[in-house]
C-alpha cells in the first residue's frame, strides 16, 4: 500500500515538472528570449527595429492567454 502511494506521489511530480520547466529560445532579432512551457510562456523583449529603435518589454500567457503585457518602443 505504501509503495504505491510513492510511485504515484513519484509520477505526479514527474508530471508536473514537465509541464512547468521552460525551455528558453533564444530569437536573433536583438535579444529576445522566450521562457516556453506547456502551461505557460514568458517572453522577453528585446527586439531591433531598423535604425529607428527598439522594442523591449514582457509578455505573459497562460494557456495561450495573454495574463500581462508591457511593450514599449525605445530609441
Amino acid at each position: 500500500m505504501m509503495k504505491k502511494k510513492i510511485i504515484r506521489i513519484t509520477i505526479i511530480i514527474i508530471i508536473a515538472l514537465i509541464l512547468l520547466f521552460p525551455i528558453p529560445l533564444r530569437y536573433k532579432d536583438g535579444g529576445t528570449v522566450k521562457y516556453q512551457a506547456v502551461l505557460y510562456s514568458i517572453t522577453d523583449y528585446h527586439a531591433l527595429r531598423g535604425v529607428d529603435g527598439y522594442d523591449t518589454g514582457i509578455e505573459i500567457k497562460i494557456l495561450g492567454i495573454t495574463v500581462y503585457e508591457n511593450t514599449t518602443f525605445g530609441r
